[in-house]
């Protein structure tokens, strides 16, 4: 099965399964493998571990103290059931968030996936690893801030 065809056309996980005669969930199963194989190997090398010298450069890219810019999106789903009132968002439909953070070259470099779409821009990011990261103060770059979200 070609994963190309549902990262090409966003086609329905029932209409790949109609197309190369699988069950769904099969092809549900080797999409997810795919892309979990394929984040396991080139995520190192293209979103690695933020260093003290990555976000320096960073700063003098944006010619000042911001060490990177971070947006989200919302990926439109059906309601999962019994999920209760984690995933409606406030463009009133359900949906998971890929929250992003980019350098000043608008490259990426760092994400977290998978926040529920009711989550707040900020309290997704102070779940996130990169802010643990960045709170845990390695770099002896920033203050500590008690965020109340």
């Amino acid at each position: 099965m070609h994963n190309c065809s549902f990262l090409s056309t966003s086609m329905p996980y029932a209409a790949l399964a109609y197309s190369f005669r699988l069950g769904i969930s099969t092809v549900h199963y080797v999409i997810r493998e795919v892309f979990e194989g394929t984040w396991k190997i080139l995520a190192p090398f293209h979103m690695s571990i933020p260093t003290r010298e990555m976000l320096l450069v960073t700063s003098h890219e944006f010619y000042s103290n911001c060490v990177g810019s971070i947006d989200r999106k919302h990926t439109r789903l059906k309601c999962p059931s019994k999920s209760g009132t984690k995933y409606p968002n406030y463009k009133h439909y359900y949906s998971v968030v890929l929250q992003g953070f980019a350098d000043g070259q608008y490259r990426f470099t760092a994400s977290d996936g998978g926040a529920y779409g009711q989550q707040s821009s900020g309290r997704i990011f102070l779940r996130s690893s990169l802010y643990q990261l960045l709170n845990s103060n390695n770099f002896n770059m920033i203050r500590k801030y008690h965020h109340h979200m």
